[in-house]
């Protein structure tokens, strides 16, 4: 048997036309030159990355848009290399989801929820979000239908695309990594108020997670019912960890309030007994 009759052996017909040994071969074939060429194209955009650090999320969903539609080319070509009727096939499936209705309403919200993520970027890598539940974390996949976060407990929470579409988030490092947070502190009536301003500040420039452009600074807040409310403002660039700088400071600045005499107030209430 020669190799042209090897080729030519029929393996089982489609739609009444033979399906051949040399189309196996062919889809065999494509699917790996097209897996060999996207991690050639993967390779090549991971370089522009790495110089482009700022833009590591565009050339993400740059890299997503063209694999995705890469996919779809080549899955229709190999269905009409095999002779599947791409069309009767499209068919069938417009009434199969016809069928099935509101099933699947939300798989396919979730999937036209993600080519929007994709084309507007409003979702990138490494982006800090919290959610609308107040969860907070770490973009660190987006993909076609579900999108990762990793969690300040270092949990994947897993997350539909259309939660990122229709509901509202808070995107800490979209336009800026560095981000503003703050800690809030209460002194005793008396105290001195630039006393207090001072150790607040020097707490705030010596801690390494802060940042000193923008600098650091000091909101006297407010006359509370026990205490004189002051608020100390700081940028970050790692917001994930946050809440472990701002422990870290809470821990300075009870320190520095002991060393120089300035008293933290507990809640008063006076109790008047009548007698009757």
């Amino acid at each position: 048997m020669s190799f042209k009759d090897i080729m030519n052996y029929q393996l089982f017909p489609v739609n009444h036309v033979p399906f051949t040994v040399e189309n196996a071969v062919f889809i065999i074939f494509t699917v790996i030159l097209t897996f060999a060429g996207l991690k050639i194209v993967r390779r090549i955009f991971n370089r522009f990355i790495i110089k482009h650090e700022a833009h590591r999320g565009s050339y993400w969903s740059v890299y997503l848009i063209i694999q995705y539609v890469t996919w779809v080319i080549v899955i229709v070509l190999l269905l009409d290399s095999a002779n599947v009727k791409v069309s009767v096939l499209l068919a069938s499936f417009a009434a199969l989801l016809v069928g099935v209705g509101f099933g699947i309403q939300q798989l396919f919200s979730d999937l036209a929820s993600g080519i929007v993520l994709l084309f507007e970027r409003n979702l990138q890598l490494n982006e800090i979000i919290q959610l609308e539940d107040g969860t907070v974390g770490k973009v660190i996949d987006i993909g076609l239908r579900t999108s990762k976060l990793k969690t300040r407990d270092d949990v994947i929470l897993i997350v539909p695309n259309s939660k990122f579409v229709n509901n509202k988030i808070i995107n800490w490092s979209h336009i800026d990594y560095k981000t503003r947070f703050h800690v809030d502190v209460g002194v005793a009536y008396g105290s001195d108020v630039q006393l207090v301003t001072s150790v607040l500040l020097g707490c705030a420039k010596v801690h390494p997670g802060i940042t000193h452009d923008p600098k650091p600074f000091v909101r006297f807040d407010n006359f509370g019912n026990s205490s004189l409310d002051f608020q100390l403002f700081f940028w970050v660039i790692d917001s994930f960890r946050v809440e472990n700088t701002k422990s870290e400071l809470r821990y300075a600045i009870d320190a520095e309030f002991r060393k120089n005499n300035i008293k933290i107030p507990f809640p008063q209430r006076d109790v008047y007994l009548k007698n009757q």
